[in-house]
């Protein structure tokens, strides 16, 4: 099923107002990773539903819209011309030595998860950080158990850093790091 994908750069010219109308974000949360008072993670029972409404998928296309506009990069794949998963990279470098690209962005459509899309999603992002001289992925991620797992496969790790603007924005996500130099 893999090959039936297309995985690339996505232009604006893609992102038309309605490209996300099908997007299915619905993700049911039971147990989440969290940081004791010690500084440890644990897991923790957490039940919430995550879903996003029409006017939801019309922001996120517009942060798309913004990141492309602003220099940073967007990443897409495309089943038979639908848009089913994307991630981004924004352009502004952040970090002791300025070695931090904020990847804000990465989601695959609820029925296509499991696939590999996210897995192809990131190496393209990663590619394109490391061109633009980022020595790492700056990640704040949902703390799911499943969203956790996912990026531990990748081999990010905490961040060493926390950004503590990203932080503000979701204060429950996990903050992690990707390492370019690979």
């Amino acid at each position: 099923m893999q090959s039936d994908f297309e995985v690339r750069s996505v232009e604006l010219c893609d992102l038309e107002d309605e490209c996300l109308e099908s997007f299915d974000r619905y993700q049911t949360t039971r147990r989440t990773k969290v940081m004791n008072p010690d500084g440890d993670f644990v897991y923790a029972d957490n039940a919430f539903i995550d879903d996003w409404d029409l006017k939801r998928k019309c922001e996120v296309v517009a942060e798309l819209r913004s990141c492309l506009r602003s220099g940073g990069f967007v990443a897409g794949a495309f089943l038979k011309g639908s848009l089913v998963g994307f991630a981004s990279v924004e352009n502004s470098f952040f970090g002791s030595d300025n070695q931090y690209l904020e990847m804000p962005l990465i989601h695959v459509t609820k029925d296509l998860r499991g696939n590999g899309i996210g897995r192809r999603l990131f190496a393209l992002c990663c590619d394109d950080a490391a061109k633009r001289g980022a020595g790492k992925l700056y990640i704040s991620a949902h703390p799911s158990l499943e969203t956790q797992a996912f990026y531990d496969s990748l081999g990010c790790v905490p961040a060493c850093e926390i950004n503590e603007e990203i932080y503000a924005r979701e204060p429950y996500d996990i903050q992690l790091e990707f390492s370019l130099d690979r």
